[in-house]
Parts: structure tokens; sequence; C-alpha cells
């Protein structure tokens, strides 16, 4: 399967990007799911897929970029393009969430080999390269990765949304708890994704060119 994925077209129209003021951050979704009682995220996870893919739509029409956040699993030898050509092309639990999400040629990907998606990785640099100043943070799992990345950008100053509705964990009620902790303590938006207003999320402007 040929995924339209990193292409030098695709490199040279980042270059032509307007700096955006919202990113989406989708989370660890592309994922084989083969972790410890991953099945229990199963069938929430795939509505959960559905309405990330129908805000991912919307973000890109309101001109708001979106970023791959996701685990390397510990396979170092590994790139973005690998791991989703595997959870494509194998049979495993995770093909039909990867199948709702594929990544398009104006996405941007970011590998993280621990739980937050700054720890270790060139994110922060990506999201000041795009102007990003709202994240709006989706995926799983809602008390672990989600919540380490979200508690990151809070510390370097970003705004949050975490919309409810596209976040999942193994237990429904310590979601609700790592969601209550994102709104109280983060001060994140938790509202649903389809009441998010993303009109705003794009000021036109070029991105400022990087130090040389």
């Amino acid at each position: 399967m040929d995924l339209p994925l990193f292409t030098e077209e695709s490199d040279q129209e980042s270059t032509k990007a307007f700096a955006a003021t919202s990113c989406l951050l989708i989370v660890d979704m592309i994922n084989p799911f083969t972790f410890p009682n991953a099945e229990r995220l199963f069938p929430a996870i795939l509505a959960i897929a559905k309405r990330i893919q129908a805000l991912k739509h919307r973000a890109h029409k309101a001109g708001v970029p979106t970023i791959y956040v996701n685990d390397n699993f510990g396979t170092w030898r590994h790139d973005f393009r690998t791991l989703v050509k595997r959870c494509h092309e194998e049979p495993c639990r995770g093909r039909p969430v990867a199948e709702a999400l594929p990544p398009g040629p104006e996405d941007y990907f970011v590998l993280k080999p621990k739980h937050s998606g700054f720890y270790a990785t060139p994110l922060e640099l990506l999201l000041r390269f795009l102007g990003a100043r709202r994240l709006i943070v989706t995926g799983i799992a809602g008390n672990n990765c989600v919540l380490y990345t979200a508690a990151d950008a809070y510390m370097r100053g970003f705004s949050l949304c975490t919309p409810s509705d596209c976040i999942g964990s193994l237990d429904p009620q310590i979601n609700h708890h790592a969601l209550e902790h994102m709104r109280t303590t983060l001060k994140a938006d938790v509202r649903v994704s389809t009441e998010l207003d993303l009109p705003w999320a794009n000021t036109h402007v070029a991105p400022q060119e990087s130090n040389r």
C-alpha cells in the first residue's frame, strides 16, 4: 500500500505554510495495540478515532496543522512511515484505527520515546516554527501520554484544548479524572470536539524563518 506521506513535494509545501495560532496533536493513535489489556479500549477507541478524524477534517479546512505525536514503542530502527505501514498492512488490532486516521502529505509527525510528546523530541521547535499558541490534544491514554503531553505544553506557555470525546483510557473513570485534572489544573478546554470553534485558528502570516 502506498501511503501519501512525506514526499519531496509535501516538504516544499510545508515551507509555504502559514503560521497557525493552533495545532491539532494526535497522540499514539497509530498503534498496533499489543500492550497489556489493550482490548479493553475497543470498541470505544474506534468511535474516538472517527471523532478525531472528523475534527482533523475540520481543522484542515480551517488551516490548523495536524501533528501525529507517536510513541516509537521501543523500535529504535523504525521511523513513523514504518509504523504506519505496519498498522495498515499487518493483521493487528490497531489496523481499523490507523485506517480511520491516515496521515496526509500536509501533516507533521514526531516520534517520542517516553510518555510526553515534548520529552527528547523536536515537538516544541516545530510548534514554535508553526507559530502555535494553542494546542488541541487528542488520543490515548488520557491518564498517561495525553496528560503528560498536556502538562508539558502548559508549562511551556501553550493554552490547551483537550476535547473529552477525543481522548480515551483503559478505565473510563480514570479517564474522567484525568480530564478533570486537565480542566482544573492545566486550564484546558474540555468541551466535546463538535463544540470547538476553529475559524480563529489561522493567522495567515508566514512563519518566522529559523536563525542560521
